[in-house]
């Protein structure tokens, strides 16, 4: 008996471990309830719920497929053994997970469970991540040849219908909480499962996504003119192969609308800004993949120590929405609502937390996990340590708050749709309203630091540390084994060792064009 084990992969479409077992022999579709993993830091409620909608999605489709379908509820190897011990044939197949240090540690232990019994597990990529990759010197290349793979279609039917069997808990049933009460009144614009996916993608390449390029920036816009897919790729109900290849055949599309003047066309920029986006989703994941340490240790061993103490003050006011500063406040408040914000507000809002109130990237970790409901280990601890500034090979960039605002958000729609405090504030007071008497702040409270003054400190610190020749050596070994090969997706740059004497002859970069 063939078991397809599912985990972040909770769809049908371009399945290749269910394909594959589906054309050796009998299959049995498995998900496993596993304590360990819902007693995690970084689980939220939010994530159950939609693991459990698409699993139910899942399950019904299996189902009229006649594909048996079943949810098992134990750890991994608990629930393996007895399938092992019964079935002489026993096969696993899954798709390869990159997570992190307790999901790396279940699938070990699966891993010699089943070789103790001589039985296999196959596992295969879904993502353009390898594992062991020790540089990035031929990345790109193994990038392009996966996703030039083909797309596979769903599973024919099987059989006759078969019911499903094991009932997918709720999140209530295990106990689980959200990390903010707020993520309950979220809008249910976004509904989990691959149907819904597929469907949001179809809309963005042909409507919704025309202004991508120009409007992802912004809290105001980005809502609705970002794809919203994150949460369709970080949880499988959508392959990012398949994702690219519709991007590239929506591209097609448009260009000869485009040629016959048919209204509607997307501008040229709107698609490749978004492709490109989908080119970084497998660097950063890889990062966590050829060096798994980096999810409780900086990727700059010099930089593990920056931070120590831990600013109580600031932190609460951070998560709770209450700086002082209306930007960071605002995106605070609507990620605790909404569960998602758009990148260039995530990236200002652990900028604020890391330079302005120094606060550990580490600290900001599992409490940003379950406030995103697009959680991926890969590109949530990759990013977390890039915006904190403590790599060693990337740029820093010290958003300020009060500059995002009056660029993203000039108006103050977003604003006042957060801070109802601040609703009858002037706009030439919303911005900065520290300015205002109490009266007219209604309540908000005053800033926590001073932003210039606490930037000017954190510049001072990194700077110093990173002159270092020490320092400016071990930077280089980071640069080799995660840095990028490429400036532009699609185009290939300077090679491994020529990015690498570049580093040897010019300091490595520190500029703040935000502050």
């Amino acid at each position: 008996m063939n078991w397809v084990w599912l985990k972040r992969d909770l769809r049908l479409h371009d399945h290749a471990p269910l394909i594959r077992a589906l054309d050796s022999g009998p299959s049995t579709v498995v998900f496993l309830v596993e304590p360990s993993l819902l007693a995690a830091p970084d689980m939220d409620a939010q994530h159950w719920d939609w693991i459990a909608a698409s699993l139910t999605e899942v399950a019904l489709e299996c189902g009229k497929k006649g594909i048996p379908f079943r949810v098992l509820r134990g750890e991994a190897v608990d629930v393996f053994q007895p399938l092992l011990k019964a079935d002489p044939d026993f096969h696993l197949w899954s798709h390869m997970e990159t997570g992190v240090e307790r999901g790396f540690a279940r699938d070990r232990a699966v891993q010699r469970l089943v070789a103790s019994y001589g039985r296999t597990w196959t596992e295969i990529p879904q993502q353009a991540v390898v594992r062991g990759l020790r540089n990035r010197d031929q990345w790109q290349d193994h990038w392009t040849e996966f996703m030039s793979q083909t797309v596979l279609p769903a599973p024919s039917p099987q059989g006759p219908p078969v019911a499903p069997e094991g009932r997918i808990p709720s999140s209530q049933d295990l106990g689980l909480a959200l990390y903010h009460p707020a993520v309950s009144l979220r809008e249910p614009d976004i509904l989990p499962g691959e149907r819904e996916g597929r469907g949001r993608l179809r809309e963005f390449l042909r409507t919704r996504g025309a202004r991508y390029h120009r409007e992802m920036s912004s809290p105001v816009t980005a809502w609705e003119s970002c794809s919203r897919l994150s949460p369709f790729l970080s949880w499988g109900n959508l392959s990012i192969r398949e994702v690219l290849r519709k991007t590239r055949e929506a591209r097609i599309w448009h260009m000869e609308r485009k040629k016959g003047k048919v209204p509607g066309a997307f501008p040229k920029a709107a698609l490749s800004a978004f492709e490109s986006r989908l080119h970084w989703h497998c660097h950063f994941i890889q990062k966590l993949e050829s060096e798994p340490r980096i999810e409780s240790h900086a990727f700059h061993p010099g930089f593990d120590d920056l931070r120590s103490d831990l600013n109580q003050e600031g932190y609460h006011a951070w998560i709770e929405g209450r700086t002082g500063y209306p930007m960071v406040d605002a995106c605070m408040r609507a990620l605790q609502t909404r569960g998602w914000i758009n990148f260039r507000m995530r990236a200002m809002l652990v900028s604020f937390a890391a330079y302005d109130l120094w606060i550990d990237w580490r600290v900001l970790r599992d409490p940003l996990a379950r406030q995103f409901l697009d959680y991926e280990p890969g590109i949530h601890i990759s990013q977390l340590q890039m915006q904190s500034g403590v790599t060693g090979i990337n740029t820093l960039r010290m958003y300020n708050p009060v500059k995002q605002g009056l660029d993203h958000d000039p108006d103050g729609v977003f604003l006042r749709a957060w801070l109802p405090e601040l609703e009858a504030v002037p706009l030439e007071g919303l911005h900065e309203p520290w300015k205002l008497s109490a009266r007219e702040r209604n309540g908000y409270p005053l800033p926590v630091v001073d932003h210039l003054e606490a930037c000017r400190e954190a510049r001072k610190r990194i700077s110093a540390l990173r002159k270092r020749p020490e320092i400016q050596k071990q930077a280089r070994l980071v640069q080799e084994r995660h840095g990028s090969r490429t400036f532009r997706s699609g185009h290939r740059s300077v090679t491994s060792s020529v990015k690498t004497r570049r580093l040897e002859t010019i300091p490595l970069p520190l500029e703040d064009t935000e502050t």
